[in-house]
């Protein structure tokens, strides 16, 4: 690609923001050019991180991320959810606070390896349907089961996105994420709507605040109509009628009847992959 032509080869009759970049150490060095303020707009890293460009900020990160996709050629998405804290069948725990959460997360690794599958079953239909563009596994890319439906879909071939987000704690994407399709993210509220933009359907495992956020968000885009109704499935069902008790939102009238039915709950990979199947009918 020349200075002449744009990104996608097309031809521009006016000088690339890079060349112009590249050119800012030729400038002659005086006090005017020294200043902070001489600096090109997109070329200030101070200016760009400032609270007055947070739209700017919000923004880029709508685009860089859908920009990316669009490339691969990702048309839909398969959104899986899930604790970080639950660890693969066979290693320990490595967050549990006391004795007994350490032992409740790993009595609960078995939501790692259903996820594991269900990721498999979803990455072979695509590309065996839809040459891999289609029903494409979409996690935070964090550990746990979000690592457990990058790496299913890597078990069968399959390429699959990390939408990852930046925390307190230091982390990086999981080594299954397709690497082309690793996202990072500053804005919770970005990185929320990236997961829902193709989004055909929704897998839930057993989480904390994080997957009860994604969860709850999704209903009510859907129950509100202003997101098309999708299959959400939730994994273990003993664990989410332990946590979620809806039909009491309904019984008090804070929810229409008809919302309970917005869920749908699986014990297998191949229970929730027949419930997405039947509700598309392939």
């Amino acid at each position: 690609m020349t200075d002449d032509t744009d990104r996608r080869g097309t031809w521009d009759p006016f000088p690339s923001s890079r060349l112009d970049q590249e050119r800012q150490d030729e400038v002659p060095s005086t006090e005017q050019t020294r200043s902070q303020t001489y600096r090109l707009a997109f070329d200030d890293e101070e200016f760009l991180t400032s609270a007055s460009t947070r739209g700017v900020r919000l923004q880029l990160e709508l685009m860089k991320a859908e920009n990316g996709l669009d490339e691969a050629g990702i048309l839909s998405t398969v959104v899986l959810f899930g604790g970080a804290r639950i660890p693969e069948p066979g290693k320990a725990a490595w967050a549990g606070r006391t004795p007994e959460q350490k032992a409740r997360l790993e009595a609960n690794s078995h939501y790692y390896e259903t996820a594991r599958r269900f990721a498999r079953l979803a990455s072979l239909h695509s590309a065996a349907s839809h040459g891999g563009k289609e029903f494409v596994i979409v996690t935070g890319g964090g550990p746990g089961v979000m690592e457990a439906g990058n790496r299913g879909a890597a078990d069968v071939g399959g390429v699959s996105v990390a939408l990852n987000i930046v925390l307190p704690h230091e982390q990086a994407p999981n080594p299954y994420a397709t690497p082309e399709l690793c996202f990072r993210f500053h804005y919770f509220a970005i990185r929320k709507m990236h997961f829902l933009l193709r989004a055909k359907a929704m897998a839930i495992f057993p989480g904390g605040f994080g997957t009860l956020d994604e969860l709850f968000e999704a209903l009510t885009l859907i129950q509100t109509r202003r997101m098309a109704r999708i299959p959400v499935v939730l994994f273990g069902k003993e664990f989410w009628n332990r946590v979620l008790h809806l039909d009491v939102l309904a019984g008090e009238g804070l929810i229409a009847p008809d919302d309970l039915n917005l869920i749908q709950f699986a014990d297998t990979a191949e229970e929730g992959w027949e419930i997405i199947r039947g509700f598309y009918g392939f």
